[in-house]
């Protein structure tokens, strides 16, 4: 499968748009039809998205947070290896979160779906799934991304629990379990490398036949790790928590955990659409201020970055809020 084929088209959410005017306690719009006009609209109202918002807030711009309420992360138990929030919950981080940037009075928050968007002179125009629509000076994506679940019965309800991506979000509290990581080649191997410190049995499981050069092979030999060249058929499990791995071959190897590389596909379009260059990993391409290729619009968090984490998440937020103020300040200066 091809990058273009993971890209699938999907809808996003917005985020932040400024607007001068005074908002309910709650900050959420039940009545768009007299705001249209903002500074900025955030597209996804998770980590990256409340860090942007909340820089542009203390700078007093009008922001418009528009929320589809589906993060990637929702059926993750604890987020870890974020400081001052080890061990809580996603839900528990962002609804913190925003009651927190929702207390600047120029930031609102809407739960729609971004469906279009496009160039306007000077602006950019988004159309919600409800049909309304709202222009903005800038745009901030930060709508993550969507992964794409292989046909393994068991596997979409262990992801985030017992099936993880990362090491360092989850890898301490499946330290010392029987491990393997579903992947292959260079993906298996680098994941090997990191997670033989956090377990002495671990397994490598293929899908198929093994894609290891000599070097390779030599070090996994050395370090115990085993490769299996079966097929999974099912996750065995009970409420998430692994019980075994069963081959299609009927035969079962004895795992409570593992990790998984998966394809991914962006969870919006829009970005796409409006021109915004993706890479070869199907990210979309940003700079170090977290510029698209788009003059005005702004990425940020898992859509921009293989490194996904809720505290790298939030930095990127943090940069792209501040840098869209800057431009913003002197464009007004």
């Amino acid at each position: 499968m091809n990058r273009r084929e993971l890209i699938k088209k999907g809808s996003l959410s917005i985020l932040a748009c400024t607007l001068p005017v005074p908002l309910t306690s709650f900050k959420k719009y039940n009545n768009m039809n007299t705001l249209k006009n903002f500074e900025v609209i955030i597209i996804g109202g998770s980590y990256s998205g409340l860090s942007a918002a909340m820089a542009l807030g203390r700078s007093l711009r009008n922001v418009l947070i528009i929320d589809s309420g589906l993060p990637c992360n929702r059926n993750t138990p604890h987020s870890h290896n974020f400081i001052t929030q080890d061990g809580a919950t996603p839900k528990e981080i962002s609804e913190k979160a925003k009651a927190q940037v929702l207390k600047y009075n120029t930031i609102s928050f809407l739960e729609d779906k971004a469906l279009k968007g496009k160039k306007i002179d000077n602006s950019f125009e988004i159309t919600t799934a409800s049909g309304k629509a709202f222009t903005a000076k800038k745009l901030i994506f930060a709508t993550g991304v969507k992964d794409i679940m292989p046909p393994i019965k068991g596997f979409s309800d262990c992801w985030g629990i017992t099936v993880v991506h990362c090491p360092y979000c989850h890898g301490y509290e499946i330290k010392n379990k029987k491990t393997g990581i579903i992947a292959n080649g260079e993906t298996a191997f680098h994941l090997a490398t990191l997670v033989k410190n956090l377990t002495p049995n671990l397994s490598i499981l293929t899908q198929g036949k093994a894609e290891f050069n000599l070097e390779q092979l030599a070090k996994l030999k050395k370090n115990n790790i085993d490769i299996i060249e079966k097929e999974i058929s099912e996750i065995e499990h009970k409420n998430g928590q692994i019980k075994n791995v069963i081959f299609k071959d009927h035969s079962k190897a004895s795992i409570e955990a593992t990790y998984a590389s998966l394809p991914f596909e962006q969870h919006s379009n829009i970005p796409e659409l409006l021109g915004c260059e993706l890479n070869e990993q199907g990210y979309i391409e940003v700079d170090m201020m977290q510029k698209t290729s788009i003059e005005g619009v702004f990425a940020c968090g898992d859509n921009v970055s293989r490194m996904r984490s809720v505290a790298l998440a939030v930095a990127s937020g943090n940069v792209a809020g501040a840098v869209i103020n800057m431009e913003l300040s002197n464009e007004q200066f």
